[in-house]
């Protein structure tokens, strides 16, 4: 029988002072000297109203990679009952490393010094957060680890930095005198994502006094199978299908700007809510006993508030129609940070004093890479200070 896993600690890590959405392009730079078109209906659209960059804003050049603010993260849990010396398993996520080698989580371990245990990298988008989290549960439930660190992070601003575009700017103001922007699908992503990192700590008991969150289930599902890449990096779309970095040479990839973010808004738009909120609660409210009254906190992560009334029409649909009034984000004042975006939603919720022993949450995350999805069922257990 597995071992019940609770985390008892949790911490974030936000670089820098918030930057409004005023400061965001003085930021990140304009592409090609020009002031996006884009970013005010975007912003408009999404309802972020700040967010957290590496980027120094005296030099305008970054101050820490993603290795050390995932560290950052991972120090804040700091506190009784927990010793980094005594870590049996570190699990690292992100989809922006800092490099293609060695795998991001290696680096982290690195940064932190701590002794030899076992680390392991998970690598996606929004959802790796979650897979991070999951591989770790389950290696405290199997016995393997007394216990484990899982973390999620993301350093999106230097992909943003006007400097990344200025090629393919170029190349389009031969090409199209009249339309010299970048493309949209790359211009959009610019004032959407942000940075930061999230850990929480596990063991297989709860903490001795005060709160901790009993891990009930993780459920995840993909559904590549149905769907085409949405969201992409290091790639373009062609003739149907990715072509990968690897087969541009150096000077093609620079023109076409093949390492920045890219997303099919469109494709986004039609299917998020129908495939990973209504198919994928199909699919677990066959094994899972979950009724709406039941659910006290639902913590959502989604990339814009657009989504909101959406996402509340989708979970209607699958029957599980948990009112607004219960549900939790931060995406307004802390931004859209990927994988580490649940972690930091949980540190807020977790550590500002509003949960009570008993009550139970659920957490969604989406993922738009290829459309994947990811519930996870907790319980609060303990005693409040």
């Amino acid at each position: 029988m597995a071992n019940p896993v609770f985390i008892n600690r949790i911490s974030a890590y936000l670089p820098f002072d918030p930057v409004d959405n005023e400061q965001m392009e003085e930021r990140l730079g304009l592409v090609g000297g020009q002031p996006s078109r884009a970013r005010r209906l975007v912003l408009k659209r999404n309802g972020i109203q700040s967010r957290h960059y590496v980027i120094d804003p005296l030099s305008g050049e970054p101050a820490m990679n993603n290795a050390q603010i995932s560290a950052a993260a991972i120090r804040g849990l700091a506190g009784p009952g927990f010793d980094l010396g005594e870590l049996d398993c570190l699990v690292a996520s992100t989809s922006s490393p800092d490099q293609t080698m060695p795998g991001h989580a290696v680096m982290v371990h690195g940064e932190l010094g701590n002794p030899p245990s076992e680390v392991v990298t998970t690598a996606g988008i929004c959802l790796c957060g979650v897979t991070a989290l999951k591989y770790a549960y389950l290696s405290v439930a199997s016995g393997e680890s007394r216990n484990a660190v899982a973390c999620g992070s993301e350093v999106a601003s230097t992909l943003m930095q006007a400097r990344n575009f200025d090629a393919e700017y170029e190349r389009r103001s031969e090409e199209l005198e009249s339309h010299p922007e970048i493309a949209f699908e790359k211009d959009f992503l610019r004032w959407m994502l942000s940075d930061g990192a999230g850990a929480v700590w596990l063991q297989d008991r709860p903490n001795a006094g005060g709160l901790s969150l009993r891990i009930d289930w993780i459920d995840i599902l993909s559904f590549a199978d149905q769907m085409p890449p949405c969201m992409y990096a290091g790639a373009e779309m062609e003739e149907g299908g990715l072509t990968g970095w690897s087969r541009f040479d150096a000077d093609e990839r620079n023109r076409r700007s093949v390492m920045a973010i890219k997303q099919d808004v469109k494709l986004l738009n039609d299917n998020i809510v129908r495939v990973t909120v209504v198919e994928a609660l199909r699919r677990i409210l066959h094994k899972r006993a979950l009724r709406a009254a039941d659910i006290d906190h639902f913590l959502p992560h989604y990339s814009s508030e657009f989504f909101r009334e959406r996402l509340a029409e989708g979970l209607a649909e699958a029957d599980l129609p948990i009112p607004q009034e219960r549900w939790f984000t931060n995406l307004t004042s802390k931004g859209n940070t990927g994988a580490a975006s649940i972690f930091i939603i949980l540190e807020e919720l977790f550590n500002g004093g509003r949960l009570r022993r008993g009550e139970r949450l659920l957490c969604y995350v989406p993922e738009s890479g290829r459309f994947s999805s990811a519930f996870m069922h907790l319980t609060v257990v303990g005693d409040e200070a």
